[in-house]
């Protein structure tokens, strides 16, 4: 029953903070900064899908 406790979990580059010992301002600190990260990460989305979009406009074949 607590084995799968017991396994370390494969790491995927985000580890969450414990939040019992946060007070309110120091919650929402952390709400901003995971929302800013969120964002940056959307931007990268947008810039890959961007370069996608223009390579297959530019190896497109021919109608």
């Amino acid at each position: 029953m607590f084995e799968e406790e017991a396994r370390p979990r494969p790491s995927d580059g985000f580890e969450p903070r414990k939040l019992d010992n946060l007070g309110v301002e120091e919650l929402r600190a952390y709400i901003a900064a995971l929302q800013a990260e969120i964002a940056r990460a959307e931007q990268a989305i947008a810039a890959r899908d961007a370069q996608k979009k223009a390579a297959d406009l530019f190896f497109r074949k021919p109608e």
